[in-house]
């Protein structure tokens, strides 16, 4: 018998007013792959299928006008990047599509006929062959494309064969039949067969099924084993022998690429002409600021010419790296992969990227040292600096961040001032650098400094985040509650804090890296332990 499941992922109430759009654009994430999923937004009459117990079902159109039909597609396209899968918004890829490798997702405001829900599928009917569709309901969503492009990756997630994602305590009860994730910001991370809406993550998972707390569903295996199709092919060789060789192109070089599993690693060989500033920007794709939809927490490695390990690149915080170096002429390596963070698992940091790489060739230094500090003193940042040069500065501009790639002026100061003292008006961590023009023209900046605001972060610590054995010592400001997970989200521990010192124990924790969830009424907080 079909399994039939319903998807109620968010139920929200109509504010929007209803576009409709005249002609979808026509968009396709692989256009050789024989397997299709169809994101079909301009209505469509559903008759002989599993759904019709009633009759035809006649459902309008998405009500999304063209930009957000777009962002909605980029957002799947990226889900289901790694995948031998077509995302597409063509009804002719759909049609010449095997009939048991396609899937049609309709986006309509269409939902009477079945209820309250965000959307609704059959699991594994993907592979059925009789045009069996799944529904993703916009109006019942707000019209909010974050949350349809979530509800459209998980009702196609179900045709292929998956359940959700839930959550358990330590005990084996089941606390939600979805897992809502875990974390904030760039990194907060939630399973796409959870809830995808609160955070920025969201990827495929391996983790507890809702059908017990031990029937773990490994997304990727399911995915890539019953629907007739795998992943994509790699595109770049992750040995320093056949690694793919970039050139600069004055003085710049741009490459493409996806991390298609997580064993993929991918080797670009650059050539540095001169000595010089090597500058590389490693972006996941994205559809905003933030890295919006990224699925992909880049690392990047580099090596020099004997593939000796120079120097690893992962911020904690966000999902893209950064390089800027000196580096001397000569071949290095660069090695692009997905990891794991704080909030998310390894298993599926996957996805496509981008890397720009900059070159600026040495010329005779005005500056010996150009060195910026920083420190917090209750709410103000306090920021000195040192210039030793032989020219004269010009113009100096202290510079902030709040994602590590965007700098914006936050003060033009004297040519004679070094320090600058000042109360922020961001309460997230900011991180800083110097630019400064010299009267050659030449323009520097400094290093980065990052201050974290924790004048209002009265909160438990981990006392070790390293420890040898099932205690934990944390230290506690009041009463919190505590959840300690393991990278696939089960629950091992949890309890409560006292003011003072607290040494809880959490047994059956074995080696490896494990999360402990701290929360009060004023917020949620998560340190990351590792058990040796």
């Amino acid at each position: 018998m079909k399994n039939f499941l319903q998807s109620v992922l968010m139920v929200l109430t109509l504010v929007s007013t209803i576009t409709v759009t005249s002609q979808v654009p026509v968009l396709n994430s692989n256009s050789s792959a024989q397997a299709v999923v169809f994101l079909d937004f301009d209505g469509h009459t559903v008759n002989g299928t599993s759904w019709n117990i009633s009759g035809p079902i006649f459902c309008g159109a998405s009500g999304l006008d063209n930009s957000q039909i777009t962002t909605v597609f980029n957002r799947v396209a990226e889900d289901y990047r790694p995948f031998n899968v077509n995302i597409t918004t063509d009804s002719t890829k759909y049609l010449a599509a095997p009939v048991n490798k396609r899937m049609r997702v309709i986006m309509t405001i269409t939902y009477q006929w079945y209820g309250s829900a965000g959307g609704v599928a059959f699991v594994g009917s993907f592979i059925w062959g009789d045009n069996t569709p799944c529904f993703i309901f916009t109006s019942l969503l707000n019209y909010n494309v974050k949350n349809i492009s979530e509800a459209a990756s998980h009702e196609a997630g179900h045709t292929l064969g998956l359940y959700h994602q839930s959550t358990y305590d330590a005990n084996c009860v089941k606390v939600s039949d979805y897992n809502y994730g875990q974390g904030s910001g760039e990194i907060g991370w939630a399973p796409i067969m959870g809830v995808g809406y609160y955070q920025n993550m969201t990827l495929w998972n391996n983790g507890p099924n809702s059908f017990g707390c031990t029937n773990y569903q490994s997304d990727l295996s399911v995915l890539t084993t019953l629907n007739g199709f795998s992943y994509r092919t790699d595109d770049h060789a992750a040995t320093f022998a056949n690694a793919t060789a970039v050139s600069f192109s004055g003085n710049q070089f741009t490459v493409n690429g996806i991390v298609e599993q997580n064993t993929d690693q991918d080797m670009i060989r650059i050539t540095q002409p001169s000595s010089g500033r090597f500058q590389l920007d490693a972006v996941p794709y994205n559809v905003g600021t933030g890295n919006a939809g990224s699925n992909l927490d880049l690392q990047v490695t580099l090596f020099n010419s004997s593939q000796t390990q120079l120097n690893s690149y992962n911020p904690g915080t966000l999902l893209s790296s950064v390089i800027d170096t000196l580096l001397d002429p000569g071949t290095y390596y660069l090695r692009i992969e997905g990891k794991g963070n704080v909030y998310a698992p390894n298993y599926a940091s996957l996805g496509s990227y981008a890397l720009t790489g900059t070159f600026t060739a040495n010329n005779p230094l005005p500056l010996r040292r150009l060195e910026l500090s920083g420190e917090l003193n209750g709410d103000r940042h306090n920021l000195s600096w040192i210039i030793d040069a032989d020219e004269q500065v010009t113009q100096q501009i202290l510079e902030i961040s709040t994602d590590g790639r965007n700098f914006s002026p936050v003060v033009t100061l004297s040519t004679i001032e070094r320090s600058y003292n000042y109360r922020p008006a961001i309460t997230a961590t900011a991180q800083y650098r110097l630019n400064v023009t010299f009267d050659n023209g030449k323009q520097y900046y400094s290093n980065i400094v990052t201050l974290r605001n924790t004048a209002n972060s009265l909160r438990p610590y981990v006392i070790s985040n390293l420890i040898n054995s099932s205690t934990i010592a944390i230290t506690s400001p009041g009463i919190y509650s505590y959840s300690i997970y393991d990278l696939n989200g089960k629950t091992i521990a949890g309890g409560q804090l006292s003011n003072g010192l607290n040494t809880i124990t959490a047994n059956g924790i074995t080696g490896g890296i494990y999360l402990i969830k701290f929360a009060s009424g004023n917020g949620q907080w998560t340190d990351k332990v590792i058990r040796q």
